[in-house]
């Protein structure tokens, strides 16, 4: 089994920079309002690469267009949600289809755990791998 030991979860855009200022954060919100997109606050504490349905903090902000509202919201659910994983979230809907142009990292735990490579042998030749969260080896609620 092999570990990604001491690096970080790589999910969205900005994942290989340092973690976003409140005012890069607006910078960004700022750029997904000029463009029309609807912004999104979501969280997990399930970081699985497929885990792509995070929880919703509240709905997406379809009619707000101030990024100090949009900015607070964040920072609400930062505060609530310390110990997990928070993305923002940007969605375009002029085609009357929710199509995501943006997501990227706000918050992330103290430690992060990381991932495990299985590695299963099968007839032949045959070998699968499949990557397991050790945030998972807890039950949901108790991860971090």
């Amino acid at each position: 089994m092999m570990t990604n030991s001491g690096n970080k979860l790589t999910q969205g855009q900005f994942s290989f920079l340092p973690p976003l200022t409140d005012e890069q954060i607006s910078k960004q919100i700022k750029y997904a309002l000029k463009n029309n997109w609807a912004i999104g606050i979501e969280y997990t504490d399930d970081p699985h690469p497929r885990n792509t349905y995070w929880e919703m903090f509240g709905n997406p902000m379809f009619d707000l267009r101030d990024p100090a509202g949009i900015l607070m919201e964040i920072n609400n659910c930062r505060k609530i949600f310390s110990s997990h994983y928070v993305r923002v979230t940007a969605f375009d809907s002029t085609r009357g289809v929710e199509s995501l142009k943006m997501s990227y990292i706000v918050n992330r735990p103290k430690k992060e755990p990381g991932f495990g490579l299985v590695r299963q042998e099968g007839e032949g030749r045959l070998v699968r791998y499949t990557i397991h969260s050790y945030a998972t080896d807890k039950s949901e609620g108790e991860r971090y």
